[in-house]
């Protein structure tokens, strides 16, 4: 009996964008752990530009950065000679770059496949950097034949088609595919119909950590020759597997042995990206710890408990600022929720702040009507006070606004937005909610009272976000309608919207994008969040 064997080594890592030097010694160590633990691989399995980290930006135009980063693929290669290393890395030829997969065998690049489709949609601009490849990347070991292919060639059936052609026994796709709801089923769906519809397995091998805004996700996986999945590695962790599979008498290669699928879990997969983007940032940037404005409401309360669980409760401080208008039970909220945490808390009273700074605009503001300026003076006070606070220790202060806030610009500029990272920035206000309760399951530290008790800014006397906004179910479901789905008023209107309602929060939308670009970044984790995949124009006159 014939039998053809592969021991494939799966490395999921999180790579530091522009640290060569770095990425390339996890790469060995990680390659080395592989060794150790489960001797001699034919393949060492990395992810899709591995070696600069994804996305570069425009980092990959700089010559010295590709040159340091070919001259690390060469170093790699001559760790592990006996086997076939496979990498992501970009090389420049002539006046073009490509994004590409080596393999690297016996002290030498075999062979390098350059990626074919190139993503130009939501965060992904490759055709700004990238030349596309035109040819099919085949390598063979132990009479095996395996196809090479990069992220975006797999939601495509152009690379696919060109493996099966050239008899691939086994395709090989790296990636660096960042996370949105419903991404992960969606991948495992095109996998699963890509491998049975070929009858060919399928090795996904993805990134994880976050870098700025997106959170890589991991979950690399490997779908056998029927489309069902046989392995998965961790989620939102770096991970290392190594998968034997076999192929006798010329059948499909199979898994020698099935690793267990952990059921799907989307609230707490979006709860992990958060808690992996937001330390991936501030420990990247090499930030000592967070600074948060706690008001005693649910928003600063979530984004509290994430850095809590991202940092540890060492690195995380609180400040209520209570104003007249801030209730009893919100000074007591913010204070429990502290405890619970186990996170240092302090009260920075604004009274007397406001008061000189509304002292200094008396006479501006002589004859003029209390409104929402009075209101905007409080947020920024505590915006202040935050942001002299972070230059004092150099903590990052990070923001507790969410997306739907954002969307229609119910914030301050430069009072609640004053800040580093907003970890709720991509967050709908319904699912603020549901990721708080979500954390209570884990532990419980956030207050029922905070979950339980109508929003408010507390701004004013008695006010609540209902005063100014639809309910957040509406709310959401119009956002997600217009910003994520491109939807027109009449199209929202016509699914049984009031059309009021609707024209007035598009006309909100439209008109907070100057906020907006002011704001810092944070986590994405929708399908099209405010930032890199939706770039509208602030000196705009298209209306509906």
């Amino acid at each position: 009996m014939k039998q053809k064997k592969i021991t494939l080594g799966i490395i999921q890592e999180n790579p530091i964008v522009g640290d060569i030097e770095g990425n390339l010694k996890l790469a060995i160590e990680s390659i080395e752990a592989l060794y150790t633990e489960n001797g001699s691989h034919d393949i060492y399995l990395f992810t899709e530009m591995f070696i600069t980290g994804y996305p570069p930006e425009d980092l990959i135009l700089r010559e010295d950065l590709l040159h340091s980063a070919y001259a690390a693929i060469k170093e790699l290669g001559r760790l592990k000679p006996e086997s076939y290393i496979v990498i992501g890395y970009p090389k420049k030829e002539g006046d073009c770059i490509y994004n590409c997969a080596g393999v690297l065998h016996n002290n030498s690049i075999i062979l390098e496949y350059k990626k074919q489709e190139l993503p130009n949609y939501e965060v992904f601009d490759e055709k700004r950097y990238f030349k596309p490849g035109n040819s099919a990347g085949i390598f063979e070991v132990n009479k095996t034949k395996i196809a090479l292919t990069v992220c975006e060639d797999i939601w495509h059936n152009h690379a696919i088609d060109q493996a099966n052609k050239n008899g691939a026994d086994l395709i090989l796709n790296i990636n660096a595919s960042p996370f949105h709801l419903q991404k992960i089923s969606e991948r495992k769906n095109l996998i699963s119909k890509h491998a049975s519809k070929y009858a060919i397995p399928i090795v996904y091998a993805n990134q994880v950590g976050g870098q700025d805004e997106l959170v890589f996700d991991g979950t690399s996986m490997v779908m056998d020759s029927k489309g069902e999945q046989v392995l998965q590695l961790e989620k939102f962790k770096e991970d290392r597997r190594t998968i034997v599979l076999l192929s006798e008498n010329e059948s499909a290669l199979f898994a020698a042995e099935k690793g267990i699928i952990p059921d799907e879990n989307e609230i707490a997969d979006v709860y992990d990206a958060l808690v992996l983007g937001a330390k991936d940032y501030i420990l990247k940037n090499r930030f000592p710890g967070v600074l948060i404005g706690s008001s005693g409401g649910i928003d600063s309360a979530l984004t509290a408990a994430i850095a809590a669980d991202a940092l540890g409760p060492n690195r995380v401080r609180t400040f209520m600022m209570p104003f007249k208008f801030t209730s009893d039970m919100s000074v007591e909220d913010a204070n429990k929720l502290a405890e619970n945490l186990g996170i240092k808390h302090s009260v920075i009273p604004i009274g007397d702040i406001y008061q000189s700074f509304y002292k200094g605009l008396e006479e501006q503001f002589k004859d003029q009507e209390p409104d929402i300026t009075e209101e905007n003076l409080q947020s920024r006070c505590r915006g202040v006070l935050l942001m002299a606070l972070s230059n004092k220790s150099g903590e990052l202060v990070l923001t507790t606004g969410n997306k739907s806030e954002t969307a229609v610009g119910y914030s301050t500029l430069y009072g609640d937005t004053a800040g580093g990272f907003g970890v709720l920035k991509d967050v709908p206000k319904t699912l603020v909610y549901e990721l708080s309760r979500y954390r209570n399951t884990i532990s419980y530290v956030i207050p029922e009272r905070i979950i339980d008790r109508p929003p408010s800014a507390e701004l004013a006397p008695d006010q609540q976000d209902s005063d100014s906004l639809p309910d957040y179910s509406i709310l959401d479901k119009i956002i997600e309608l217009y910003v994520e789905q491109d939807k027109s008023s009449i199209e929202i209107a016509s699914l049984g919207f009031d059309e009021d309602i609707v024209k007035r929060v598009i006309r909100l939308i439209d008109i907070s994008e100057y906020k907006r670009r002011q704001a810092p970044l944070g986590v994405k984790i929708t399908s099209r969040g405010f930032g890199k995949d939706r770039r509208y124009p602030i000196t705009n006159r298209y209306s509906q």
